[in-house]
């Protein structure tokens, strides 16, 4: 068989895996795999570096397909390049609990990198994942091993094009000339409403050249050119590279080639039959997979068999030359951390004074930084107030820089955070303020559904921010946050209790962490009067109890917690039994056992009080229906933070009072 037809048999064998996928599952979108295979073939049996019996080498290649609705296309590739998806996941293709579900979903072991979903987060996040290459070379990398030398190879999509979170990403990319991404976009010029002349008329090239990009023009049915283009890109080591191809929507197709409905809807039996006939293909087969494509598809075992072994063969070489990197490298690979690192924690005194948590926050990860070579992170251009500068480090970019400055960029910031964390090596932080963690949020959510190991520091916590008003006050952010599956809430409520949220964080490995971080400074609990900060691992804790079975609970979480001890006393004073719990975790309370949830909070005492300087929506379900929640839930006004401290009840005054009414039932 001549190379020109088993490039065609291969080729064709994506789209129609693809359109018999959708047609069987009735739901999919067949137009984007159809119209790409060309390139996608090329990519990935011409240069890609993977291994499909081991999909966590960590020096493959990273494959990258932004525009998740075509995900038939990636189940494809696995399927046949000899991962562990069969024919049987191709037919049960959007199916209760197959590997093929209709996005992609973070899956390694199967050869998926990332979950997408959302247009332009892929995109955002091949980036995060070109960081974590350039930082880890330059760590560990030396003359005659390269360990860490890989690329990041992506399809996107006019729509990832159009969302504005691929501009925040490319401009960061092309700043920082993270020369090891190659992007291949498929120019297809139809959405779901139409051409994309409708509302597109950008000129794609000059807007990626302005990003300092290098940008290729091809045309998407042109193997050689394809082959060609990519070649050129891996010798840009200084400039990202985006490859224009222009490609047609349900290439093929006699009747839906290039129009809308091929988006999201399959072609139909009669228009299926039509386009295998037109494209040579046997109109009666389903699923079909001609012998010759699978052999030659299947050399990917061999050849990455190959690739891994000589990798392996190196780094026993490396190993035994640089002893001390290879070790730190095991310890990066296994996830773990440099053992002892919890004694550079600081201990913060109550005679020094009053302390905001983000200073608190600052010191912790200066005082661990050294320890913690695969700790690496920044801000969205907010490091003096976040306080996430590394002070021993220089910026990243710079020779041993560990400094992120991700600039006014908060989206692209949540995708390039994730891209760091699936390199299973680092840990990445990211600081804003908390009411800003709304422009990243889609990112967090999808980072929550891929369990990335990530710290979010999200300062100015509450009202505290004060007179930059309403527009700046966060009220339900931690409530949705708390909503979110898989994602770690902290809220802190002193200088020692931040050092132990910060080593919580770094110890958990089910997914984000988000520390909610104070503006104001407040004082530093004195924990020879009050129950310890490491309470705090259980998400909630007695922290000043009543002299007998407690008439009533008051539950608060960060700088609230001071002002309920003043209450506490206060009421103590007046004869009454009152616990404070201090539940700076909700997910963490969730997770201890029944009877520890029962003895914080026992289903005896009814009544019961929340504090918190924003949405009460979290606390009905802990202080029930005869309880009381002092929150906002409202937007603010523009005062100092003392004043609207007072202004909406957070004032000694009005917890006592609030108590004793409660406690009149």
């Amino acid at each position: 068989m001549t190379k020109h037809n088993i490039d065609e048999l291969c080729i064709n064998t994506i789209r129609f895996l693809s359109a018999d996928a959708v047609q069987k599952a009735n739901s999919g979108h067949p137009g984007m795999p159809m119209g790409d295979a060309d390139m996608a073939y090329v990519l990935w049996t011409r240069f890609m570096k993977h291994n499909p019996k081991n999909p966590k080498w960590h020096n493959r290649d990273r494959f990258v397909l932004s525009a998740g609705h075509g995900s038939m296309l990636l189940y494809s590739l696995l399927y046949l390049s000899g991962y562990d998806i069969s024919l049987n996941d191709i037919k049960n293709f959007r199916q209760l609990g197959s590997k093929t579900p209709g996005h992609p979903e973070y899956c390694l072991e199967n050869g998926i990198e990332l979950s997408t979903g959302p247009l332009g987060l892929g995109f955002g996040v091949g980036v995060g994942m070109a960081l974590a290459e350039k930082y880890l070379a330059e760590l560990f990398n030396r003359p005659g091993f390269n360990i860490v030398d890989y690329n990041i190879y992506g399809i996107v999509s006019d729509g990832d094009i159009m969302e504005g979170i691929s501009s925040e990403a490319a401009s960061f990319a092309g700043h920082f000339k993270l020369g090891k991404i190659i992007y291949l976009y498929s120019d297809n010029k139809t959405t779901i409403d139409g051409s994309t002349d409708l509302t597109f008329s950008d000129d794609v090239g000059k807007k990626f050249e302005a990003h300092n990009w290098h940008v290729i023009n091809v045309d998407g049915y042109d193997l050689e050119g394809i082959e060609n283009a990519i070649k050129r890109a891996k010798q840009d080591k200084t400039r990202p590279s985006l490859i224009i191809a222009r490609t047609h929507l349900g290439y093929g197709s006699p009747n839906k080639q290039d129009v809308p409905d091929i988006h999201g809807a399959p072609l139909g039996e009669e228009e299926l039959k039509l386009t295998k006939e037109n494209l040579g293909w046997p109109p009666q087969k389903k699923f079909y997979v001609p012998k010759e494509v699978l052999k030659h598809y299947r050399q990917a075992l061999n050849n990455g068999k190959k690739e891994e072994t000589s990798w392996n063969q190196m780094f026993k070489k490396y190993r035994d030359k640089h002893p001390d990197l290879a070790e730190m490298w095991d310890t990066f690979s296994n996830g773990e951390l440099k053992k002892g690192w919890q004694e550079k924690l600081p201990r913060f005194r109550v005679e020094s004074g009053n302390i905001a948590t983000r200073s608190a926050s600052g010191n912790v990860l200066n005082a661990i930084a050294e320890d913690l070579q695969q700790l690496i992170g920044g801000s969205a251009d907010l490091a003096p107030s976040n306080l996430t500068g590394l002070k021993r480090y220089d910026r990243f970019g710079l020779p041993g820089g560990r400094n992120i400055h991700f600039g006014i960029r908060e989206h692209a910031m949540g995708a390039i955070l994730s891209g760091i964390s699936l390199s299973r090596m680092l840990v990445p932080y990211g600081g804003t303020y908390l009411v800003f963690s709304e422009f990243m949020y889609p990112m967090v959510r999808m980072a929550s559904l891929m369990k990335n190991r990530i710290i979010y520091i999200l300062t100015h916590d509450s009202i505290g921010v004060g007179e930059d008003g309403p527009s700046h006050h966060p009220i339900a952010h931690l409530t949705v946050l708390r909503a979110t599956p898989n994602l770690l809430v902290l809220r802190p409520a002193d200088a020692n209790e931040t050092a132990v949220a910060w080593e919580t964080a770094l110890e958990y490995k089910d997914g984000p962490v988000a520390l909610i971080l104070t503006r104001q400074s407040v004082p530093i609990i004195d924990r020879n009067e009050y129950a310890s900060e490491r309470g705090l691992k259980k998400g909630a804790y007695i922290i000043a109890d009543s002299k007998g079975e407690p008439d009533l609970i008051i539950i608060a979480t960060g700088s609230e917690v001071h002002l309920s001890l003043k209450a506490h006393k206060t009421l103590t004073k007046k004869g009454h039994n009152v616990r404070v719990v201090n539940m700076p975790s909700v997910e963490l309370f969730e997770l201890q056992t029944d009877e520890y949830k029962k003895s914080i909070l026992p289903p005896t005492v009814k009544r019961r009080l929340s504090i918190e300087a924003g949405s009460t929506l979290t606390w009905y379900k802990y202080v029930g229906l005869e309880g009381r929640a002092i929150g906002i839930d409202r937007f603010t006004e523009s005062a100092p933070g003392k004043v609207l401290f007072e202004h909406y009840g957070f004032t000694e005054e009005n917890v006592v009072k609030t108590a004793e009414e409660l406690l009149k039932k």
